[in-house]
């Protein structure tokens, strides 16, 4: 039907680019104001309508203006089909290219270059001038994240718009988490035959960006593990086990997602922020560039985070202290990752030793090599330091005659927060419950096919991560505003 329509009434003309209308909004609440073809193609209006909130009149374009003895097609009508694609649930280009031809009036509104014709825009016609598969995957490789990252940062303003008359407290609870992606190579299949499949040096030929990392079963370390002075898990033969025979971690090539998310409840939950890195990157390498986006499109740094036991560092706990206010005023909710000892601190924020003494300061220095430099302070046995004050000690600690007992600390206050937080406690509790924010647009994410993408290079896979985000917040977008809709009807 909608074919026929494009045919006899020439509205392909009237149609063309109708995604990037200023006015699509309320044309499409106002459905005659529509062209006569779009009222008939069911499928570009879903698309449309799905659509639609993105201003994408303004979206950041590339030059236009650049003579390839063509006109040059802007990347608005290219991203909003890969936004189609991974609706659709279409695997390849050369599907969504299908797709686009069998729907001649959504390709239209989408924006591709209309035919040199005066005619009837017939599908066979709108197939020989449409871009080919291999351009649509060009276009996904090459075009630049930080336009895609612009759409995301409009879906969260939307958001934080449409919440503003539910929720006074959008963005202030946030949590953050990875997700493993498998790189479409033969290592990566248990069933293919691969010399070596965990050495690291020895790159894939199907994915020249992938690395090799380790997804672990859990994010304690083993008992009698030692830890790793490298970022770069280890690269065993095969998968490990512990000595009690239970599996230790998966080895993938590939790389990971991080999400910054939040909840807001009985509603939705929302990506503020996500970032893409090969597989061989630390969780905490996140950290900083995803809370640096969070807090930009937020407009105001989160009072609280929920993170899981591989967040376990000083600066995660420093980020959320607010100076002069107590701990429970912000904080980060992380577990204990068993890491040495906990500490106790006296009121200027000096360890206290097994006797209950404070340990005093003996030098600083400057940690260098590490992910954040910072300076750590060295402290010691408050009986022999700076000068000797007692002949033996209150508890006997096995290094008494070897200078007495000694730690080392970073000197932030993000150090003592670790310690000191009160894990048990019910605001603790209420806050670490928001991993299931991530944990749900994981499976959201996984659903649209993030953690086995049939694309080959680390540019196209980040876009693509990128896409798939933003379509799961517009789809909240719509439910938001579907539930609003019915709760007014309701009252």
């Amino acid at each position: 039907m909608s074919q026929h329509w494009l045919q006899h009434f020439g509205c392909a003309r009237q149609a063309w680019g109708l995604l990037r209308h200023p006015q699509l909004p309320a044309m499409l609440h106002h459905p005659k104001r529509l062209p006569l073809c779009v009222r008939h193609a069911p499928v570009a209006r879903r698309y449309l309508r799905l659509l639609a909130p993105i201003p994408w009149q303004h979206f950041p374009e590339r030059d236009l203006s650049t003579d390839w003895g063509i006109p040059t097609v802007p990347y608005v009508p290219f991203v909003a089909s890969f936004l189609v694609k991974l609706d659709a649930k279409l695997t390849y280009m050369s599907s969504l290219r299908d797709y686009l031809v069998e729907h001649p009036v959504l390709t239209t509104v989408l924006g591709f270059p209309l035919p040199r014709t005066y005619g009837a825009v017939t599908a066979p016609i709108l197939d020989a001038s449409l871009p080919t598969h291999r351009h649509f995957a060009r276009i996904l490789r090459t075009l630049p994240n930080a336009n895609l990252q612009w759409l995301l940062g409009e879906t969260v303003h939307l958001l934080q718009t449409e919440f503003a008359a539910v929720s006074d407290d959008f963005g202030q609870a946030i949590s953050l988490d990875t997700k493993h992606i498998l790189a479409w190579v033969k290592e990566n299949n248990p069933k293919a035959y691969v010399t070596d499949r965990f050495d690291k040096n020895r790159q894939p030929a199907g994915d020249p960006d992938c690395k090799l990392g380790c997804k672990r079963k859990h994010n304690q370390r083993v008992p009698g593990e030692k830890p790793s002075a490298s970022n770069d898990p280890p690269t065993p033969r095969s998968n490990p086990r512990s000595p009690q025979g239970v599996p230790v971690g998966e080895y993938y090539w590939g790389y990971a997602s991080g999400v910054v998310a939040t909840k807001i409840p009985d509603w939705a939950e929302i990506v503020l922020a996500e970032l893409t890195q090969p597989f061989n990157a630390s969780d905490l390498s996140y950290f900083h560039p995803l809370m640096s986006d969070t807090e930009r499109r937020l407009g105001f740094r989160p009072h609280f985070g929920a993170f899981d036991a591989g967040f376990d560092a000083w600066y995660v706990y420093e980020h959320f202290n607010r100076e002069n206010e107590p701990w429970q005023s912000a904080f980060a909710a992380v577990p204990w990752a068993k890491r040495g000892p906990k500490r106790t601190f006296d009121a200027d924020g000096l360890p206290l030793c097994e006797a209950g003494l404070a340990m005093p300061l003996k030098h600083t220095y400057m940690a260098r090599k590490t992910l954040v430099p910072h300076q750590k302070g060295r402290y010691a046995c408050p009986l022999q330091y700076p000068e000797p004050t007692a002949e033996a000690c209150p508890v006997d600690h096995k290094r008494w005659a070897k200078g007495g007992c000694v730690t080392t600390l970073a000197t932030s206050i993000g150090a003592r927060l670790r310690h000191q937080i009160d894990r048990d406690s019910a605001l603790y509790k209420r806050i670490y419950d928001q991993r299931t924010a991530t944990e749900r647009i994981n499976s959201q994410a996984k659903a649209l096919g993030i953690e086995r993408p049939k694309l080959r290079n680390q540019r196209a896979i980040t876009n693509i991560n990128t896409l798939i985000y933003v379509l799961i917040n517009l789809r909240a977008l719509h439910r938001i505003r579907a539930k609003k809709a019915e709760r007014s009807l309701a009252a």
